[in-house]
Order: C-alpha cells, then sequence, then structure tokens
C-alpha cells in the first residue's frame, strides 16, 4: 500500500495499544518500525511504587534515551522508506509537566531546552489513540506486567486528560484522534481496515475516528 506520509508516529496514555498497533501498520506499509524501550529505565518500577520520590530520575533517563533514539534516526532517516513509531518525541515534556514539582520542572526545562536535538525529524502524521481511565486499567491489568499493577486510576486520569488538552491543540502535522474504547486494530480486521483507509484519505489537519461504523 502506497501512503504520502513516510513517519507516522503512534501516541497516546500508557495501555492505550501504541505498540501493538504500530507493529501491524509498520508490517503494512513495509515501513521500518521505530519503538520505545520503557523498560530499559532502571527507575521505572520505583517510580511506580513512589512516584514524587523517584519522579525526576524516571524522567530525565527517558529524555536521555529519547534524544539518543531521535538523534540515531536523524542520522539514518534519508535510508528509510517509512518509520512508523509507537511514541512522539515531545511526550517526555508531558509527563514530567505531570510528575515533577515545579523547582524540579525548571531544571528539567533548562536541560531538555539544552539538549534537544536540533532539526528533529518530526511526523507526518500523528494517530493519537484515546481510551477511558476505567478502559486503560483493564488494558494495563492485562499486560500482566507485575510493577505495572501498582498504577493509580488517578494517575492514569490525569495523564489522558493531558494527552487530550495537548493534541486537540496540536497543530504541527495532521492528526487522526481516535476513540479506542471499543475499538480492536490487532484482533479486529473490520477496525484496522477503517483506521488504514483514514491514513489513506486523510485531507484535514483534525480527524476524527471512532467506534460508531
Amino acid at each position: 500500500m502506497q501512503i504520502d506520509k513516510k513517519f507516522i508516529a503512534i501516541e497516546g496514555p500508557i495501555g492505550v495499544g501504541k505498540t501493538s498497533l504500530a507493529k501491524k501498520l509498520s508490517n503494512t506499509l513495509d515501513y521500518d518500525f521505530f519503538f520505545e524501550k520503557p523498560f530499559e529505565n532502571p527507575f521505572l518500577e520505583s517510580f511506580y511504587k513512589e512516584e514524587r520520590k523517584n519522579a525526576l530520575q524516571t524522567q530525565l533517563f527517558f529524555l536521555f534515551q529519547r534524544i539518543d533514539q531521535y538523534e540515531g534516526l536523524n542520522q539514518k532517516n534519508l535510508f528509510y522508506k517509512g518509520i512508523v513509531s509507537d511514541f512522539f518525541y515531545q511526550k517526555d515534556y508531558l509527563f514530567a509537566e505531570l510528575t515533577l514539582p515545579e523547582e524540579e520542572m525548571r531544571l528539567y526545562d533548562q536541560i531538555y531546552r539544552h539538549m534537544a536535538p536540533k532539526n528533529i525529524l518530526e511526523p507526518d502524521l500523528i494517530i493519537y489513540l484515546q481510551a477511558s481511565p476505567e478502559v486503560l486499567i483493564d488494558r494495563i491489568s492485562e499486560r500482566g506486567i507485575d510493577f505495572e499493577k501498582k498504577i493509580d486510576i488517578n494517575y492514569i486520569t490525569k495523564l489522558a486528560e493531558l494527552y487530550k488538552e495537548y493534541f486537540f491543540r496540536f497543530d504541527k502535522c495532521p492528526i487522526i484522534i481516535v476513540n479506542s474504547d471499543y475499538l480492536d486494530f490487532v484482533k479486529n480486521e473490520k477496525h484496522y481496515d477503517h483506521l488504514v483507509e483514514n491514513i489513506k484519505e486523510i485531507k484535514s489537519m483534525k480527524n476524527f475516528l471512532n467506534g460508531t461504523f
């Protein structure tokens, strides 16, 4: 299948299904799959146990990891026929705003602005997956990762709201906003095919997809 979008980023809160969709879409398009590596973060498990105590080191590790990944992507992008990613570089700033107190956020902001790659490769299209906090908690539980069981629904609720506010204002590239509460792009081919058709026919900056089709 041929489309004119060469860098597609899938975004949304934890548990929404970003990685599964990104893998499937990369296979459909015969694109490279560019994925985040959250479980390489040695502070992540401690963060879910004691968020306030471990937030800064957790966010800084993700920031440095993301910088390395995107610098490598910038160097190699001429050789890619296309990329599907399960994250968007700016997501780290959203998480930092949610988890860091004011004085630590000022420090993080200084580091972020100093170290952010110049001329970063930007997506041609973002697929933003939404889901209710209750659905997200259920999906996180189904993943069966022990330390994720400590994730609080209040944290998920705040995170989902932060994503919503950010992407409803987002205007740097076209975006498909997907209500995924009743959609399963991995197991339901009708749902997946409908999304692919929307990607092929996208014409406006803001596009919406829900489960009523």
